[in-house]
């Protein structure tokens, strides 16, 4: 059977052996269209044009709890980042701390993006910042927008500014009208519009000194690594051939084993060369990255209350809602 696929460009070494046709889902003939994530969820969103694709997780709990039944979730997840450690903002700013983002101008390219939801949940949860503590600048003009095509609107109590179509958050924060921003998007796109190399200006500096320790932290501290992209396949297909799901994710799964065996292979070269303690391979070969819900249940559960404590969803999602009944055990 021939079904259309979306994948995102950014899509990393766990993903690559299905749209480079290394592993094949059995029975289906993948028709790939790689795109930037930003331009595929909005067609994605608005037009339903793939059969199967990666789906923004923020959107997804949104476009659910608003009734659009047009996809079921596939529990595999091919991007996760602690967003929470990209935070960018003006050395003038006075914003040393997460505490000091009370009250200030922070852009972000979408409210409801996966992103900003974990960034948004961890600046609250482990900082005390809440949404309405801050003054938000969006950059996406609601005609194409990914919250356009979910009915987003802005929650209580907080404040979200639309960015003129004239500027957008790289110019804003040069020009010190944004003193930080919660995430930032350059790749070209037909949805976002901002080119300043922000990471290496000298009047722009990361939030937090050192990401890399950030990250380390927060993954100690809840066990949490953070997921962006999911995937979704159209109900009409899985309702008429049921089949294709679990084929699917059984693809998907072997592609993340092909992926961990490439990985292992660089780890035994540098092991070999002396590169590596020669301990390392035992720690090295436990993958960090897993599909499936029960391997993801915590991450999923955070992600749905990060999205009702913000506003974003009228009600808790349930996690046994998300993803076709087939899937669930796995």
């Amino acid at each position: 059977m021939k079904i259309t696929l979306s994948m995102a460009i950014s899509s990393n070494p766990r993903t690559w052996p299905i749209l480079d046709g290394t592993v094949k889902p059995d029975g289906i003939d993948l028709v790939p269209t790689v795109l930037h994530p930003s331009e595929m969820f909005w067609r994605q969103l608005r037009y339903a044009e793939f059969d199967t694709s990666e789906m923004s997780v923020s959107s997804f709990l949104i476009a659910r709890s608003k009734g659009d039944e047009r996809w079921v979730g596939l529990p595999v997840f091919t991007t996760r980042r602690f967003f929470h450690t990209g935070i960018l903002v003006r050395k003038d700013s006075g914003i040393e701390s997460p505490g000091d983002l009370k009250g200030k101008r922070v852009g972000v390219p979408e409210y409801q993006q996966t992103a900003a939801l974990w960034t948004r949940g961890i600046l609250q949860h482990e900082f005390g910042v809440e949404p309405k503590d801050m003054e938000f600048w969006m950059e996406r003009t609601p005609d194409i927008s990914h919250g356009a095509a979910t009915g987003f609107t802005a929650p209580p109590k907080v404040t979200i500014h639309q960015i003129p179509s004239e500027k957008n958050i790289g110019s804003m924060m040069l020009s010190g009208e944004l003193q930080a921003t919660l995430f930032y998007l350059v790749d070209p796109n037909l949805v976002d519009r901002s080119t300043a190399d922000l990471w290496n200006l000298p009047d722009i500096k990361p939030l937090f000194p050192d990401p890399r320790a950030e990250g380390i932290r927060y993954y100690q501290k809840t066990g949490i690594y953070p997921i962006n992209h999911g995937m979704v396949v159209k109900r009409t297909i899985a309702e008429k051939h049921p089949w294709i799901v679990l084929n699917l994710l059984k693809a998907f799964e072997k592609a993340n084993e092909v992926a961990n065996a490439r990985r292992m292979a660089h780890v035994d070269y540098y092991l070999e060369a002396g590169l590596l303690p020669p301990d390392a391979r035992r720690s090295l070969q436990v993958p960090l990255v897993r599909h499936g819900v029960r391997a993801n249940r915590l991450t999923l559960e955070t992600a749905a209350q990060f999205s009702f404590e913000q506003g974003l969803t009228p009600q808790l999602a349930k996690i046994e809602e998300m993803f076709a009944a087939s899937t669930l055990d796995r």
